[in-house]
């Protein structure tokens, strides 16, 4: 409902020597961990010696898992669990962990991105005599697995051959009744780390999850690796490595938790300088500089040790709102901006004040949180944001899907500073955006939404099929 970026999916996977109530118990922390990644829906699939249950459902991690719900899933070697944004009405077929069953086994899957491919992979399947239950993109991931393992030895064989028909991003765990694996594409758009605990191998989105659990991070998984763990340890698989990469550049903007390291480098110490960036390109005299909560504060802090301007809180953020809820009516909707945040007027009336947030998408929140400021009596209002404008879709897994609802693609900069109502308006540029990780080893970033070139190829327009239009067109 709000003019925001949505997150999209978390993943996480452990792997036990031993079989014990505790997989249950560290995936549920760390799917709580995770909880900024998606808050529609979540799922635990547990493999109790080659026996997998699960139980998934919409809504937050302790809403869908109370203690019975944890105790029936029993005990296991093996667990993986998700967190889910998905659509604008989510269906419970859409929750994840996937469970399916086949000729030659079972296998769970929880899955992070987007394939570009989707829509072709789902016809040829269709043609081939193969039913879906939802719209997930894990869904059609499974079919293609399922059918190289009717003809292969072993399940990481058969995700080996998925991967040369798969196009997108797709970090994911896959469990079989013997196996766990991690699975990164070839790009690794998406990020997927390894840690350990004690004897027990475990993999998340972020590392935060793992620090949630007191589990120590190990190194990410490298794109187009497949790692196993299974009785005989853990063993790294590498035909789809050394392509050009390119992570999603606003795992560090946005998306990911500012405690978390992904490919060596702090969220949080990126986030403060593409804020000192900022300061550098858009200078101006102030009294204050403030964050919008809660990605906008890490750049916001960068932004004040630049420029030298005084950092303050300028909003108190509503802790108990749960998940991003949809309202029906535009009136609705902006009142829901003052039940999220509200301005803390000692800190900003009779001030000129630097206003710091991640990006502008449509502008209906931006709108309303100057608006916020200006009631609260601030005297000037300069906008800056930490990331390029967003000019173009993306095509793997964020929720950015037409140009025709981005601000800068119907707008000039000025008109958007007139629309916004600010004095003066500045964003982050494509060069210094590229610069804000600088810690990396050999990572490459995607920054497809706001330069239009993407690591792969991709359609000209994001296709839907003729079931989904509705979808599509939310």
């Amino acid at each position: 409902m709000f003019d925001q970026i949505h997150e999209e999916c978390g993943v996480f996977g452990v792997y036990s020597p031993e079989s014990t109530t505790s997989v249950v118990g560290d995936t549920y922390m760390a799917l709580y961990a995770l909880q900024h990644r998606g808050q529609q829906s979540c799922g635990i699939a547990v493999n109790d010696d080659g026996i997998i249950r699960s139980y998934r459902d919409l809504g937050l991690v302790p809403d869908t898992f109370n203690q019975r719900v944890l105790n029936d899933l029993g005990s296991g070697r093996m667990a993986v669990g998700h967190v889910l944004y998905g659509a604008s009405n989510p269906e419970r077929a859409d929750a994840q962990p996937l469970v399916v069953r086949h000729i030659k086994g079972s296998m769970a899957l929880a899955f992070n991105g987007a394939l570009v491919n989707a829509l072709e992979l789902k016809e040829e399947l269709e043609l081939k005599g193969a039913i879906f239950h939802s719209n997930s993109d894990a869904e059609i991931i499974s079919h293609v697995i399922i059918n190289e393992r009717l003809h292969t030895n072993s399940i990481e064989e058969a995700i080996e051959k998925a991967m040369d028909k798969l196009k997108g991003a797709y970090s994911m765990v896959v469990m079989s009744p013997q196996k766990l694996m991690a699975v990164r594409d070839p790009q690794g758009i998406r990020p997927l780390a390894m840690g350990k605990m004690g004897g027990e191998i475990v993999f998340a989105s972020e590392s935060c999850a793992f620090d949630s659990i007191g589990a120590k991070f190990v190194r990410d998984v490298r794109p187009g690796e497949i790692i196993v763990v299974d009785r005989s340890g853990v063993r790294s698989l590498e035909s789809h490595c050394g392509q050009k990469s390119g992570l999603c550049v606003f795992e560090y903007v946005y998306t990911a938790r500012p405690d978390s390291v992904i490919e060596g480098e702090s969220v949080h110490m990126a986030r403060k300088r593409a804020g000192a960036f900022l300061a550098q390109e858009h200078p101006v005299e102030a009294d204050i500089v403030i964050g919008s909560p809660d990605s906008g504060l890490d750049a916001a802090l960068g932004y004040a040790e630049e420029s030298g301007i005084p950092y303050g809180i300028g909003f108190i953020k509503n802790r108990y709102i749960g998940r991003t809820f949809i309202l029906p009516t535009q009136k609705e909707r902006e009142r829901a901006v003052h039940i999220k945040l509200n301005v803390l007027e000692a800190a900003v009336k009779g001030k000129r004040v630097v206003l710091v947030d991640d990006s502008i998408v449509r502008g209906t929140t931006s709108i309303q949180i100057t608006k916020m400021l200006r009631d609260a009596g601030a005297t000037e209002v300069h906008l800056r944001i930490s990331s390029p404008p967003f000019i173009n879709p993306c095509y793997f897994g964020t929720d950015i899907d037409s140009k025709d609802k981005l601000i800068a693609c119907r707008m000039s900069m000025e008109e958007i500073r007139r629309t916004l109502d600010v004095d003066t308006l500045g964003y982050l540029s494509i060069e210094h955006c590229a610069q804000i990780a600088r810690t990396t080893t050999g990572c490459e970033f995607c920054m497809g939404c706001f330069t239009g070139k993407y690591p792969i190829d991709v359609p000209e327009e994001k296709p839907c099929d003729k079931f989904s239009q509705k979808l599509c067109n939310k």
